[in-house]
């Protein structure tokens, strides 16, 4: 491909945005004590709980393509860490549903608070119309690289 096609170009700027991303995560996992997949599941569990979604283990599990067992043992980490919380659905007890403690949300913000400061005033700088195509191009590219990982 052309690299210097405009749209090249953006790849080559999302996946720099995606690298550094990863870096700050990593980089949150070890000062805390966590894998990398446990920064992930936070996420999720945190996605699920703004979207109103019900997150079980077998959600997260799918979330994160883990299997029972290693659901299992991230979950209790999760726990014993005092991070996520399970508990018994009140419509229906058979079901365990997973809920990140404030401690997780505190760690969190007081780790990439400055960095999502800063995303969100450089937003800010854009009219509601440039950030609208950026939301487009951005659910395009996750609905994208979606499809590409369920291959």
């Amino acid at each position: 491909m052309d690299e210097q096609n405009p749209a090249m170009r953006l790849v080559h700027l999302l996946r720099a945005v995606t690298v550094e991303f990863d870096l700050l995560g990593a980089e949150f996992a070890a000062r805390h004590g966590l894998h990398p997949t446990d920064v992930r599941a936070l996420i999720h569990l945190l996605d699920a709980a703004r979207a109103g979604t019900r997150a079980t283990p077998g959600w997260l599990g799918g979330q994160l393509s883990l299997n029972s067992a290693g659901t299992t043992a991230l979950v209790d980490r999760l726990e014993r860490l005092g991070l996520v919380r399970r508990s018994r659905d009140t419509t229906d007890r058979r079901r365990v549903l997973l809920e990140v403690q404030e401690r997780a949300t505190e760690l969190g913000w007081a780790f990439f608070g400055p960095v999502i400061g800063e995303v969100v005033a450089a937003a800010e700088g854009f009219e509601a119309g440039e950030l609208e195509t950026v939301r487009r191009f951005l659910t395009a590219v996750l609905e994208s690289t979606a499809r590409a990982r369920s291959v």
